[in-house]
């Protein structure tokens, strides 16, 4: 049996970031359990990057507050640890009249969140910045970033690991008991007794916090969300970020261009369900979890609405159809071809859904005496997470102190 003060479950970026804090602020004996042997391996590492300033999020939101702080906090922490980490701006664009009055409501929350914007009202605006974007307006945020996930997840490590957590890789929590004071937790690698406990196991921490009776009116349906990348030499179609006009009646961004910090142009991602938590390829399920997705009544209540079904079949058809996606990539770079793109890699986003069918969209953690359960860090979760991480350290240094 090992002990230990705080036991973090989950070494992705939040988890760690809660650590990191944790140690900063206290002389607790932290340790942070994480099943794969190698970190980032999940959400944190299979994401696209990018730094997203905030302008999209509703004023006065946890999305908007901590996006808006994480994107300036995360810039200063990359240059600290030597993390590549590029500001590129991103550019919405508008094809239609109905997405350029959606551009108004855009500039509004930029404006009352802080975040620096322009807007273009040309074509030839938007080719100045973009040569190969097709739109008729757009909206500018310069302070978006690309920033490498992984090496951004190790620095946390690093700097955790030198404050004294300790990092247990290749420990995976199977069951989380009630004890007389605090947890017992069953690892692949041995058990473990602690007296606080923070749950931050992102496509698992439904199914842990349920085990101790905590979010049962939740749980997390993945979708899987799969990249392009432009071939090297076709690589000049994008220079910065190319992102379509958000619709408020839909759940996910839709299929968008990113140049990263290697210089490489990713393309995507969709979103489809993933037949299994870490179904990665289209082709993988996991028949136990994917029945517990299709059982689940806020799931059904979800797909029971005409448009998500609709949505549904458009980005299934994206995933198993090359040519489908191509076409969703032309719409703001016409001159892209389908032989233009080759396959690249997937992220499986672990989506919160209520039991009445809703989507949970805004950061969700609950408390008891002993510990925080992270149920959701949903997009943006790379870009909030130092503040996000700090913001939870604080909830639970404020329960060992009392």
């Amino acid at each position: 049996m090992m002990r230990h003060d705080v036991a973090i479950v989950g070494g992705g970026c939040v988890g760690l970031s809660v650590a990191k804090h944790l140690a900063e602020r206290t002389d607790l004996d932290v340790a942070v359990l994480e099943k794969e042997h190698h970190l980032a391996s999940h959400q944190s590492g299979r994401n696209s990057g990018v730094l997203h300033p905030g302008f999209n999020y509703p004023p006065g939101s946890k999305k908007a507050r901590f996006a808006t702080e994480g994107t300036a906090r995360m810039k200063a922490y990359c240059e600290e640890h030597d993390v590549p980490c590029e500001e590129l701006g991103v550019l919405v664009v508008a094809t239609d009249d109905e997405e350029a009055a959606r551009l108004d409501d855009l500039a509004e929350q930029a404006e009352a969140n802080g975040v620096a914007y322009e807007r273009l009202d040309s074509r030839e605006a938007i080719r100045a910045h973009e040569p190969h974007a097709e739109g008729q307006a757009a909206f500018r945020a310069p302070e978006a970033a690309s920033v490498d996930s992984e090496q951004y997840v190790y620095a946390l490590a690093r700097e955790a690991r030198d404050l004294g957590v300790t990092i247990y890789t290749g420990y995976e929590v199977s069951r989380i008991e009630e004890a007389a004071e605090g947890y017992r937790l069953a690892t692949s690698n041995g058990r473990f007794e602690v007296p606080y406990l923070v749950n931050a196991a992102g496509l698992h921490a439904d199914t842990l916090a349920h085990q101790v009776g905590v979010g049962e009116e939740y749980q997390v349906v993945p979708f899987r969300g799969e990249y392009y990348e432009v071939r090297p030499e076709r690589a000049d179609l994008c220079e910065t970020m190319i992102y379509p006009t958000p619709n408020p009646e839909l759940p996910f961004l839709g299929v968008h261009y990113t140049r990263r910090t290697d210089g490489k142009v990713i393309v995507g991602p969709n979103a489809v369900l993933a037949f299994g938590r870490e179904a990665y390829d289209n082709t993988d399920v996991n028949p136990r979890e994917l029945l517990e997705t299709l059982t689940y009544g806020g799931f059904r209540r979800l797909l029971a609405s005409p448009l998500m079904l609709s949505v549904a079949w458009a980005e299934l058809n994206k995933s198993y159809r090359k040519e489908k996606f191509a076409t969703a990539s032309q719409k703001l770079v016409p001159d892209v071809r389908a032989e233009d793109l080759q396959k690249s890699y997937a992220g499986i986003r672990a989506q919160l859904v209520s039991e009445d069918g809703d989507l949970v969209k805004e950061p969700l953690f609950v408390e008891r005496e002993d510990a925080v359960h992270v149920l959701n860090a949903v997009s943006p979760g790379l870009t909030s997470s130092l503040p996000f991480g700090e913001h939870i350290a604080e909830r639970l240094a404020a329960k060992v102190t009392v």
